[in-house]
């Protein structure tokens, strides 16, 4: 309580390590949010869906109930299979769709986030695979680590075609 007797609140949100939007309101990046007030940041900027792309689901991810969280396991340094791609692609659309924006993680927000936000601008921008590969890491350095994850997005777009 401050001296003239108005309350001060402690920050309730704060955005998690390596945040950014790749399709405003859509789609966002992130590394492993770690801690409540990251979840609550998600929901205060419209995203009402977090995709795990860990081997494990986030700590805390049950304090915020109206985040609804997607697990899908990859392994570390490796790329996401086709059928994973599509399992993505189809919750971002399906949550898009309700005017519902959408998160995905990894654990330090660029090899498999990287790799699945590229296949999304190449399904909703059309790019080719390596353009997307390189729109991907101009919004988000240090994305898609590995020459299987680059593959993963080039093959995502042959299949597209």
């Amino acid at each position: 309580m401050y001296s003239d007797g108005t309350s001060w609140t402690i920050m309730a949100s704060t955005p998690p390590h390596n945040f950014s939007w790749v399709d405003p309101n859509k789609v966002a990046g992130l590394a492993l949010p770690r801690m409540p007030c990251e979840y609550r940041y998600l929901l205060d900027n419209g995203i009402k869906h977090l995709v795990c792309l860990c081997e494990r689901k986030p700590p805390h991810h049950d304090t915020c109930p109206e985040l609804k969280l997607h697990h899908i396991k990859i392994a570390d340094f490796t790329s996401p299979s086709p059928s994973q791609i599509e399992r993505f692609l189809s919750i971002v659309e399906q949550a898009n769709a309700k005017g519902e924006g959408v998160g995905v993680h990894c654990m330090h927000g660029h090899g498999r986030t990287g790799t699945m936000l590229a296949c999304y601008l190449v399904k909703t921008r059309k790019l080719s695979g390596i353009d997307a590969i390189n729109e991907i890491r101009r919004l988000r350095w240090g994305s898609i680590e590995t020459h299987e994850q680059e593959k993963a997005v080039v093959q995502f777009y042959q299949r597209t075609k």
